[in-house]
């Protein structure tokens, strides 16, 4: 009877721990669920359940692409819910990896300078060609490469700074950019010109200068640069492509957010997930012509 007892208390007792351990490992999984800072239910967001990205106005080709719709119409130059272009594929890329559907996500235009100054934002991230740069960061939080870029220079055809083939031979000219950017940067630290650089609001206002001959050279992104000179423009001409301004180091480009937003992270798993499967690769491929050639300026 001891014996049976004792067989009957050893079987009671390896049932409770089964029944135990199912409900623990049921409760951890939970657990784990609802600790997850970066699954949808868990994001902290301007507007609850909806995604809301911001870009600049005007959005430029081949970032954003065809005719205006929605709100946008008769404000923009492009229709960013078109999910056209290689920025607005990109968005939706990373949109679709955090959980949300094309119909949950709300675009905002806001101008490129004021997009990584402190204080509140209107949008969970942003992109318009933004280069990562570490005083950025002070006002906002960048997110990780979503493209690796360099800089270039636009001209007129026949003009004498198209002739030029080293950045010693830019150094006479008068440049000209937009506001805030890199591309400034990069034009008073490497080519270093003799003439004072005149900057813009937009570059759209640059590219009107360069037509009006009121500046010889436009500095901007190589991609932004080829689409000028060989759609926006009828005589334009990528004079060639600018060093970065630290040896060896990239530019890229990077998503902006909030400064000290719980949702950085989870961007920046979303695009480690869309470099690793491809997707960005794609895209790029897609949307930005890799054949187009322009020289190294040394």
């Amino acid at each position: 009877m001891r014996t049976r007892a004792v067989a009957m208390a050893i079987v009671a007792a390896l049932a409770a721990a089964s029944c135990g351990s199912s409900t623990s490992t049921t409760a951890s999984a939970a657990g784990t669920t609802q600790a997850n800072p970066c699954a949808k239910a868990n994001l902290t967001l301007v507007t609850p359940g909806q995604l809301t990205i911001g870009t600049d106005n005007p959005a430029f080709d081949p970032y954003f692409q065809g005719p205006t719709g929605h709100e946008w119409t008769g404000k923009f130059n492009h229709d960013p819910y078109n999910d056209q272009g290689f920025e607005d594929a990109t968005a939706y890329a990373v949109a679709q990896q955090l959980g949300f559907t094309k119909d949950q996500v709300k675009w905002v235009a806001v101008s490129f300078n004021n997009s990584f100054k402190p204080g509140p934002k209107n949008f969970d991230f942003y992109l318009a060609q933004v280069s990562y740069s570490p005083q950025r960061t002070q006002g906002a939080d960048l997110s990780d490469s979503y493209y690796d870029v360099q800089q270039a220079v636009v001209a007129l055809q026949g003009t004498p700074i198209a002739s030029a083939t080293s950045v010693s031979d830019l150094k006479s000219y008068k440049f000209g950019t937009q506001i805030g950017t890199t591309s400034y940067d990069l034009i008073q630290n490497v080519v270093q010109p003799s003439q004072s650089t005149q900057v813009y609001d937009t570059l759209n206002a640059a590219l009107q200068a360069l037509k009006n001959g009121q500046i010889d050279g436009l500095v901007t992104d190589f991609p932004t640069a080829y689409y000028m000179a060989n759609i926006q423009l009828s005589n334009g001409t990528v004079v060639g492509i600018l060093p970065a301004a630290n040896s060896g180091s990239k530019e890229h480009f990077s998503m902006v957010l909030q400064k000290g937003s719980s949702l950085t992270e989870c961007v920046n798993g979303a695009l480690s997930a869309l470099h690793a499967d491809g997707t960005l690769a794609q895209i790029q491929d897609r949307w930005l012509n890799q054949a187009a050639h322009a020289p190294d300026l040394q």
